[in-house]
């Protein structure tokens, strides 16, 4: 029976909203500039965020980030400049899915490569009080698709794999990360192509 769905997080339970115009406008460059560095902070972001796992590394890698900016552009970003540009927003079928999985007793646990910052963006985004628990790749100290980051989940939830569902929208990470640990997994992707299009339809996959 399945006790408890686990979510990740960007892509899944949020969008990032294009941080590019803001940025541009704040510094009066190029909007096609900004987007090109902005890609390349964001690739570098991904294969470091878990290294930000406590106030001070947290505070260091945003400084990386920023300086990698400052590189991309040839001008000075601010870790605040950077961090002002950066927004999340939950996508429509979020709330709506995570209210009607916990109208059936689930425990829902986001499982996302993230800093420790993410249960301050979940709350921004109105979702916080509807999940359980938040693990991170930087709390866990260890990144999907280690398995590692999912026994945490399990530990959180207080199930076994055979009782749990994770949702993500990355093969590699999510359902390659999920399968590791033992977990099955669902791939959305709204445009079609996964196991489910919306987040409404996890219900129609739970066991029973």
């Amino acid at each position: 029976m399945t006790s408890a769905v686990f979510l990740d997080a960007l892509g899944t339970l949020v969008a990032l909203e294009p941080p590019w115009p803001r940025l541009a406008a704040a510094l009066g460059v190029g909007e096609a500039e900004a987007e090109r560095a902005f890609r390349a902070e964001m690739s570098y972001y991904r294969d470091h965020a878990h290294e930000g796992a406590d106030p001070a590394s947290l505070a260091a890698l945003r400084e990386r980030c920023a300086e990698l900016l400052s590189r991309e552009l040839g001008r000075a970003v601010s870790v605040e400049q950077m961090m002002d540009a950066i927004r999340f927003r939950a996508f429509d079928d979020a709330e709506p899915a995570l209210r009607e999985l916990r109208s059936r007793g689930l425990r829902l646990v986001c499982v996302s490569n993230w800093d420790i910052s993410l249960p301050e963006v979940l709350e921004r985004c109105g979702l916080a009080p509807l999940l359980d628990g938040v693990v991170t790749s930087a709390g866990v100290g260890a990144r999907k698709p280690d398995p590692a980051i999912f026994t945490a989940a399990l530990e959180l939830a207080g199930c076994g794999a055979d009782e749990a569902l994770h949702v993500g929208d990355t093969p590699d990470e999510d359902v390659a990360g999920a399968a590791a640990a033992g977990i099955r997994s669902l791939l959305i992707d709204r445009d079609g192509g996964g196991d489910v299009a919306s987040l409404a339809e996890i219900g129609q996959h739970l066991q029973p």
